[in-house]
């Protein structure tokens, strides 16, 4: 059997060429740069096919491999025989190519609906673009519902920090920001006062014109002291008809006075009955080593001493 495959008693082929140089020099060249190309390009193959185990299309790969390889061995083969006639061989391998050629076509016919099912360039871009739109609608939905968020979460804060009948700072508020002062206070030392404000004879108000009068009487007397403070004072509702007003830098005249502007603009209101409302209003300052509980006790007791004195007054010292 090997002696009929490389059975080289056949004429070579070069005496077709009648051994002329230039032609030899051609086929010879051609043939070599023919099976070198055909030689590299199945490693190619097969060294895609190992890195990229996940292409759907790995069997053509393969195919396609071998159907160059066999073209590349035919090409050798005809250098070969240009000095031994091995036409036996190179016709099996012409065969070999034919059969890998054919299976090749077939395998590639078959293919053809699922490679056209592939998207195209153009559709890919399509549905990138798309994508593209959807993900900035997506964002824009998502800047809007954190927006949506913020904004809930800061009527939340108003909610939580807030008095719902007189629309100043409840009393957790006010407390707490008279703590914040207190800390910048102990950090920095500087002038920090407190009124503590109470409205005269409320309970009569209440037993005698009802809830309705009394919650009238408050909002009025909340924006009193609201109107007459800068923006960088805190007012808050501390109790039924008590009122604490954070005053930062301020001495204790300079509270006193605002004290007496809140008391007349007060008194200048009247009730229901037709009586001036009035207030009593203790001031004092922080000093040092007190904390909150302590500055808010000195401005309650001054505003006790305010009603023993009879009532409608400021007192700011012990």
């Amino acid at each position: 059997m090997l002696d009929t495959i490389f059975d080289s008693s056949f004429m070579p082929h070069g005496y077709c060429f009648q051994w002329r140089k230039d032609v030899l020099f051609m086929m010879i060249v051609g043939n070599a740069l023919t099976f070198m190309s055909y030689s590299l390009i199945p490693v190619a193959l097969v060294h895609l096919v190992k890195k990229r185990k996940d292409l759907k299309f790995n069997g053509i790969f393969l195919l396609f491999a071998a159907f160059i390889a066999f073209c590349g061995m035919t090409h050798g083969l005809e250098i070969i025989n240009i000095w031994q006639g091995y036409y036996f061989l190179q016709s099996a391998m012409h065969l070999m190519t034919g059969v890998v050629s054919a299976i090749t076509a077939f395998t590639l016919w078959r293919l053809i609906p699922s490679i056209l099912a592939i998207p195209s360039r153009t559709l890919l871009n399509e549905q990138n673009e798309k994508l593209r739109a959807a993900q900035e609608q997506l964002e824009s939905a998502n800047r809007d519902l954190e927006r949506k968020v913020q904004e809930r979460t800061e009527s939340l804060s108003q909610l939580a920090n807030t008095d719902q009948l007189t629309q100043i700072k409840n009393r957790r508020a006010i407390l707490e920001t008279l703590e914040y002062e207190i800390q910048k206070f102990k950090r920095q030392p500087r002038s920090l006062c407190v009124l503590m404000l109470d409205i005269d004879h409320f309970k009569v108000v209440n037993d005698t014109f009802g809830h309705l009068e009394g919650d009238i009487v408050l909002t009025r007397v909340a924006q009193i002291i609201a109107h007459a403070c800068r923006q960088t004072d805190s007012v808050g509702r501390y109790g039924g008809e008590e009122f604490l007003v954070v005053l930062p830098d301020t001495s204790l005249g300079d509270g006193k006075d605002l004290a007496e502007r809140i008391r007349t603009a007060v008194s200048s209101c009247v009730s229901k009955s037709g009586d001036a409302i009035t207030c009593s209003i203790g001031v004092a300052t922080l000093l040092a080593g007190q904390g909150a509980l302590e500055i808010i006790k000195s401005a309650d007791d001054r505003v006790y001493a305010a009603k023993n004195q009879g009532r409608n007054r400021v007192v700011f010292e012990g």
